[in-house]
């Protein structure tokens, strides 16, 4: 499509405008973190952030979402989608989107996720400080974002937005753009390629390596059992996880006992009730009781379960499971370097 310029100092009214016209959610502080939240004015807005708590999926999977409401009177579905702006996501954040894109669009369709889906507009943004846990510069190296409708990034003077999509270009009404140079377009590429040197973390391998000696060590129980030795099986590294899309459901009926809602929680394989099924009767089956066999599995959905459906693996490298782990064992660098290595 196109690319443009916009100056710092014309860069606010931009977000105001956006602002006016409709919802925008970007990356704002919470104490010494960051979140995806709706904008109030340009100032909430730090595209400085390094990594977001909870991934932007959120917006459009959020942690607990009605399905239905019912009463006496039948049933119907409190689905609302809005027009809105998502601004500022980091691109191994639109990674995570495009994967969640397909899972919830093959097959039956998840009419609940791309109802929010097909309404947002998608701004990426460069990465001006990189998170400590991250590696998102070596894994899925050949898998890149597309699922964005134009991308920001700050240079010398400003910011140079590229369209992707007519979304994308739609915004360029709203601020005072200018023609990109071709100088200014090679110094974004630049920046953009820059980032990649700066992650602390390095998956050794590849992905067809990593892919073929993960499920090649899925036997190897005494591996599991001490990877998973200090697990609290609470879930963590799946609740910040960009790429998981696992749910529980649940009607919760109201106190007159005729009504009630139908509702869907984010639910993670790592904790202990995941792999639980009911037999009937008041009897029970787990699948996976022991904690050693729910964080292997957790590492080969991550690692190699989904590569062919995805094109890659199942992970960004966000790094945000590595931080978010009590028992810091979650990283699936260590984990992943461990297995390769041997």
């Amino acid at each position: 499509m196109t690319a443009s310029f916009i100056r710092h100092d014309d860069f606010p009214a931009f977000v105001s405008a956006m602002i006016e016209a409709g919802p925008v959610y970007g990356p704002v502080a919470k104490r010494s973190r960051f979140a995806f939240e709706r904008l109030e004015a340009p100032g909430d807005l730090r595209l400085d952030y390094d990594v977001t708590i909870l991934p932007p999926k959120k917006l459009f999977f959020p942690p607990a979402q009605d399905l239905l409401h019912f009463d006496e009177a039948g049933f119907r579905a409190p689905l609302e989608p809005v027009e809105k702006v998502l601004l500022g996501v980091h691109f191994y954040d639109v990674k995570a989107i495009d994967q969640t894109d397909l899972l919830f669009s093959e097959r039956n369709c998840d009419l609940n996720y791309m109802a929010h889906r097909e309404t947002t507009t998608i701004v990426a943004s460069n990465i001006q400080n990189v998170f400590h846990r991250a590696f998102f510069a070596s894994v899925g190296r050949n898998v890149f974002p597309h699922g964005h409708d134009a991308f920001l990034t700050a240079i010398e003077g400003g910011y140079v937005f590229e369209t992707r999509t007519e979304r994308g270009e739609k915004l360029l009404a709203l601020g005072a753009f200018e023609p990109a140079t071709d100088a200014q377009v090679k110094e974004a590429a630049q920046v953009n390629a820059a980032v990649l040197e700066q992650c602390p973390e390095k998956l050794e391998s590849g992905t067809r390596e990593i892919a073929d000696k993960v499920r090649a060590s899925f036997k190897d129980e005494a591996l599991w059992t001490e990877l998973a030795e200090d697990c609290f099986s609470c879930g963590s590294c799946n609740t910040v996880c960009p790429t998981c899309y696992c749910f529980d459901v649940q009607d919760t009926w109201n106190v007159d006992q005729v009504s009630g809602q139908r509702t869907r929680f984010w639910d993670g394989c790592l904790t202990e009730d995941f792999a639980k099924c009911s037999l009937g009767e008041g009897a029970c089956e787990n699948f996976r009781e022991e904690r050693a066999a729910r964080f292997r599995h957790r590492i080969m959905r991550k690692a190699t379960y989904l590569n062919v459906k995805l094109g890659g693996p199942a992970c960004v490298g966000c790094g945000r499971c590595s931080a978010a782990c009590t028992a810091d064992i979650a990283d699936p660098v260590r984990v992943i370097n461990r297995i390769t290595a041997s």
